[in-house]
């Protein structure tokens, strides 16, 4: 359930993703097809269709940025195959590789979960009946609950669950991407930066960080409750407010001045609040200690001022590819959640 644009795109070389799907993936038929499911700004996902209509997605980073930290394809294939034991709901994986020269970046195959993508109000509507509305938001936050109820130590990744220094690395690694690649400055993402190490708070108890939780990061089955999780390219371990703060980042109500999200689904009536979600989420989650929710809410809106920002450089320089968005509309976008980001900052 996703919109499908042209995939005559400079990210897709057919012949040869075709042929090493015919070395590397048991059951191929025929050639594949392949198509580009629009939604994010960041990897690049298609859809791959064999000529009996067997269904895969791959993932692969965006143009110019084929070896880049932050869109390492074959790091989220990890964590993917490190979380399938668990119970988290994420996709299998079924083959990678390194190999650049097959389609200029590295890439992964998953398997095709169908289901709803709540991807704007226009697909809540055509999908999901006002009444069951909070029931998909029930999913949403006890499948959150459900990955930070994962051990990091369990999965792998035992060094990582011994560090206490999450919301420092994060300030450091995004201040350190805007600032080394931009086309202009933000004095608020600066500004809101300086004030969110002012007031770091301890961090909590280690858990496993999706890192871009939302409500369109998600496949829904018919029964209201999630099939999957995807776009785990930023998850690590650290302190799991981040993702509950994320996730209210970006759960626009209607009347807010400000959004994460250009035209987010949460605008159609009768999702929960705010306050609703983080209820669910302690309820799901009853030892979550959330004392310190309003710094996770203020480091994400400044994450993703500089997430917004770094979509409006790439498109400035012409590394995106086709787009439904002019470069000038990012950076409006961008502007707006910056000060967002240091209106909340101000106010720790």
């Amino acid at each position: 359930m996703t919109e499908i644009e042209n995939a005559a795109d400079p990210g897709m070389r057919e012949h040869a993703v075709s042929a090493w799907f015919a070395d590397n993936i048991p059951g191929v038929s025929g050639p594949v097809a392949f198509e580009r499911i629009a939604g994010g700004r960041s990897n690049l996902t298609y859809r791959c269709r064999d000529e009996r209509g067997t269904t895969w997605v791959l993932r692969r980073a965006p143009l110019g940025m084929g070896t880049s930290r932050s869109h390492d394809v074959l790091r989220e294939a990890d964590v993917l195959t490190r979380l399938a034991p668990t119970g988290v709901r994420v996709p299998a994986v079924l083959g990678r590789t390194d190999d650049a020269r097959i389609t200029g970046a590295p890439f992964y195959v998953m398997e095709f979960v169908d289901g709803i993508i709540l991807r704007d109000p226009a697909a809540v509507e055509a999908s999901v009946p006002v009444a069951e509305r909070p029931a998909f938001a029930r999913s949403l936050m006890t499948t959150l609950a459900e990955l930070h109820s994962v051990d990091p130590r369990d999965v792998g990744w035992a060094a990582l669950a011994e560090r206490d220094d999450y919301f420092s690395r994060q300030l450091n690694r995004w201040s350190t991407n805007w600032a080394a690649d931009r086309v202009r400055v933000l004095d608020d993402i600066g500004r809101a930066g300086d004030r969110l190490r002012e007031r770091m708070p301890r961090q909590g108890a280690p858990g496993v960080v999706h890192g871009d939780y939302r409500i369109d990061n998600c496949v829904y089955g018919p029964d209201d409750s999630i099939r999957a999780v995807l776009d785990w390219e930023l998850t690590t371990v650290g302190d799991p407010l981040a993702d509950l703060g994320q996730l209210l980042t970006y759960w626009t109500e209607p009347g807010d001045d400000v959004r994460a999200l250009e035209n987010p689904p949460t605008l159609a009536p009768g999702f929960p609040t705010r306050d609703e979600l983080v209820e669910m989420y302690v309820q799901a989650s009853p030892d979550a200690d959330v004392s310190n929710l309003q710094f996770a809410i203020a480091y994400n809106w400044w994450k993703v001022a500089c997430i917004v920002e770094n979509v409006y450089t790439r498109m400035a320089r012409g590394a995106m590819g086709a787009s439904d968005r002019t470069p000038e509309s990012f950076a409006a976008q961008a502007e707006r959640i910056a000060a967002q980001a240091w209106r909340f900052a101000r106010e720790l």
